[in-house]
């Protein structure tokens, strides 16, 4: 049931010859707001702005001939200023919005020219949307809230609200069910929002600034659950923000808009460090590096290590080739098992201990894909280096200070686009 289709982590052959296409793919999308659509298309092929278009015709080119395409268990973020026209793109991908032209297809199929009752049915099985406002009904319970859309489609109250435990249990509510929304805090609304969102376990996501409304001690800790949450549902997801740090933090693309067009298409390194125009350039100028580059970007090779299996001596005698004062130590497969200090390695060869007696275990470590935010404040405290371990906590290289400073200097020359 629910655990099986929603937070299975398990593909079959066919989901897998499907995950090579594009879940979502948006093709030449316009969105006039106003009586006189071919006025405003002739002016802005001709070359006006879109504030040219309003003064002469009173209409609003909303967007202009967007396409992009979102993959599977992608997070694709809508990114601009207030006014780009990414609310209005997201709305037009599910037709809340009617597009004056151009197709969307999900799942190979255009929604754009289907009728209300096939439309109706992709909502129903493909799509789920959650807003900034939290829009919940007042007078029913959390986990009434939650299995009210499955209500409406008219599943079996057992069915509905088993669902609706399963998926509160999943946004960490497990024992709210029966609370009001009014007994909620602001991030607790929004995980019942998220909820409400997956009970009818849809393929896709649409999130329109779905954290913009919390405070931002609350907003950074959705930003983490959801990617937790993506980590096991594996759903495809296009995410509106204004924020870029929101945007870096959660996109493995970013779409950053202007005047309801596409100006950049890129994940966060590439619209960092390789911005098209002097738009995307001022748009990032400001951004906080250390959120942005990680443990892979700063470390340096594992150089030298020391076998679990080899003794004192050999430690010590690598340490004194290289000049350093420790040495981290891995097994066979190059696991991480600690690390060998220069005083401690003189002190068993004076004692006659082997090398597993002196090693240091509990040595700071980091993911790959750690963020020089977290990496600096754990390199502070810590006399050694940090080490940069994988999903097997095998050893993949070595953070220094001075790394951190020197990488952030070059990132920041990058984008300022100095020599």
């Amino acid at each position: 049931m629910l655990e099986g289709s929603v937070i299975s982590d398990n593909l079959s052959e066919d989901e897998n010859s499907r995950s090579l296409q594009p879940t979502i793919s948006v093709e030449s999308l316009t969105r006039v707001f106003g009586q006189d659509h071919k006025k405003a298309l002739e002016l802005r092929n001709s070359g006006c702005s879109k504030d040219e278009i309003y003064e002469e015709t009173r209409n609003t080119l909303a967007l202009y001939n967007v396409s992009f395409e979102v993959m599977p268990g992608e997070i694709f973020v809508l990114m601009g200023l207030s006014g780009s026209g990414k609310s209005t793109l997201l709305r037009c991908i599910n037709r809340l919005i009617e597009p004056t032209s151009g197709r969307v297809l999900i799942g190979g199929e255009d929604i754009v020219s289907m009728s209300q009752d096939e439309l109706r049915e992709v909502r129903r099985r493909s799509l789920g949307m959650i807003f900034q406002s939290f829009a919940l009904l007042p007078h029913r319970t959390v986990l009434d809230n939650i299995a009210f859309g499955l209500e409406i489609q008219g599943i079996p109250e057992d069915e509905r609200y088993q669902r609706g435990k399963e998926l509160l249990r999943i946004v960490g509510l497990g024992e709210h069910g029966a609370s009001m929304p009014s007994q909620l805090s602001g991030g607790m609304k929004q995980r019942v929002g998220l909820a409400r969102a997956l009970a009818g376990d849809p393929e896709i996501l649409l999130m329109d600034e779905a954290f913009s409304a919390l405070d931002p001690l609350i907003r950074r800790g959705m930003q983490d659950e959801l990617l937790d949450l993506q980590q096991r549902l594996k759903r495809t997801i296009i995410f509106v923000t204004h924020d870029l740090d929101e945007a870096l933090k959660l996109g493995d693309r970013i779409a950053l808009m202007k005047d309801g067009e596409i100006v950049q298409v890129g994940t966060p390194e590439e619209i960092l460090t390789n911005p098209v125009d002097a738009y995307v350039e001022q748009f990032v100028a400001g951004v906080d590096m250390t959120k942005v580059l990680s443990a892979s970007d700063v470390m340096r090779r594992p150089e030298p290590v020391a076998r679990y299996n080899a003794g004192p001596r050999v430690a010590l005698h690598l340490m004194e080739e290289h000049d350093i004062g420790s040495v981290f130590v891995v097994d066979r497969e190059r696991r991480l098992k600690g690390l060998v200090t220069l005083d401690d390695a003189l002190e068993a060869v004076r004692a006659g201990r082997g090398l597993e007696e002196i090693i240091i275990t509990g040595v700071p470590t980091v993911a790959l894909d750690a963020s020089l935010a977290d990496i600096i404040s754990l390199i502070a405290g810590s006399p050694y280096p940090v080490a940069a371990v994988d999903d097997e906590s095998r050893l993949q290289g070595l953070i220094f200070r001075g790394a951190i400073l020197g990488a952030l200097a070059r990132k920041r020359r990058d984008v300022n686009g100095s020599a």
